[in-house]
């Protein structure tokens, strides 16, 4: 019997090892993992650039906490900042920390024009986290359901619905931010409109409004460019980072700009753990390894390549509603509940995910090959189409 508390419903398997692009089994089975442990392990498994830098920065220090000013850490603020446009970041542990820290941001800046009861526009079918914050601004009912009451605070509208947000402007006076991921990872792989992100940017300036773009999923180079934001051109006030940031050391990161730059002062918000040389210098080099490895560009066009290879593969199933995406974050939409398909591709060496129920979701490493891409479609396209038939 196992102690660990049961919050997953885990598959029946135990991984002891990977490389590149490939995991291993307890057993000896190997695995072409297109889930990256959802978009975690970046730069795949053992990659001797991350093996090397962690293993010297544990033989030199782990940990002194945030009551010291941290080297490795104001090295990755400093980088960050120039990839991202951003003035400042703070250091957590996840991505819930991070959009905690982005709530909590709102709601101070909220407080500082005045407003006693600051309010932030979230979006249907959404997922910022699991905290108490973080679950009230998702959108979804079923992680939601027994955990009332909820945070207040918090306005939802449908997704990529500009006149939505609007409506909302117009009767409610206390908005001080929205809150949005550019491509919602959870949700099922939807994008928002290069034009909806370009209204909203301009709205949320007339308005004096925060925009605060969650890229926990969908930034580090996943969807081809370091942020999702950047394919529509936009800045956003405050950016969230975790998950692909540390290539699967938990690193969280939450980084501000102008009216949202300079608010928090010291007591303000804080993190026992967060940015210590470890995890920092893990995150450092996962960056500098994007950059001097080209992968942004491997991501845009090996993305591409999958997208291309799943639409030749399946023309004609009618039981295929979508194949969409950017880079490698892609979902293959079904027209019904589809999650045996899990299981059905871990009994044949694949790692793949289903989210939202009837979307297929995978999220390779940053590193995968041309060859790892055609294999992923030669050995998922016969699984789906099986199931189609059943």
């Amino acid at each position: 019997m196992s102690h660990v508390m049961n919050t997953y419903a885990r598959l029946p398997v135990t991984f002891s090892h990977g490389q590149g692009s490939r995991i291993t089994d307890t057993e000896g089975k190997e695995y072409l993992d297109a889930l990256s442990g959802i978009a975690v392990s970046t730069l795949g498994h053992a990659h001797p650039k991350l093996v090397a830098a962690i293993a010297a920065q544990a033989g030199r220090m782990l940990h002194t906490s945030n009551l010291y000013r941290i080297r490795e850490q104001e090295l990755l603020a400093d980088k960050l900042a120039e990839i991202s446009g951003m003035q400042e970041i703070f250091f957590s542990n996840s991505g819930a920390e991070a959009n905690e820290a982005a709530i909590k941001l709102a709601r101070f800046y909220g407080h500082k024009k005045g407003i006693e009861t600051p309010t932030i526009i979230v979006m249907e079918k959404a997922f910022h986290g699991r905290t108490m914050a973080t679950l009230s601004a998702t959108g979804n009912r079923k992680a939601q359901a027994g955990f009332e009451p909820l945070v207040s605070g918090f306005v939802r509208v449908p997704y990529d619905d500009l006149d939505a947000i609007k409506s909302v402007a117009e009767h409610n006076k206390n908005v001080v931010a929205v809150m949005l991921e550019m491509i919602q990872g959870e949700g099922g792989i939807h994008l928002a409109s290069i034009e909806y992100q370009k209204g909203l940017r301009q709205f949320c300036d007339e308005q004096g409004w925060l925009l605060i773009c969650d890229e926990v999923q969908c930034g580090m180079g996943r969807t081809g460019k370091w942020f999702g934001f950047e394919h529509a051109g936009v800045q956003p006030d405050i950016v969230t980072l975790a998950k692909g940031l540390g290539s699967g050391v938990p690193i969280g990161a939450c980084l501000a700009r102008g009216p949202a730059a300079g608010l928090f002062g010291p007591g303000n918000h804080g993190s026992t753990f967060g940015g210590n040389p470890l995890v920092a210098t893990a995150a450092l080099t996962t960056l500098e390894t994007i950059e001097q490895d080209g992968l942004l560009a491997n991501a845009e066009r090996i993305g591409a390549l999958i997208r291309q290879l799943f639409a030749e593969s399946l023309a004609g199933e009618r039981g295929v509603l979508d194949i969409r995406g950017h880079g490698l974050m892609i979902g293959l939409e079904l027209d019904r509940p589809c999650g045996e398909l899990v299981g059905q591709a871990l009994a044949a060496g694949l790692l793949i995910n289903v989210t939202a129920d009837q979307v297929v979701r995978f999220l390779p490493p940053l590193i995968f090959s041309e060859n790892e891409a055609k294999e992923l479609v030669d050995r998922v396209t016969p699984l789906i189409k099986d199931f189609l038939a059943a």
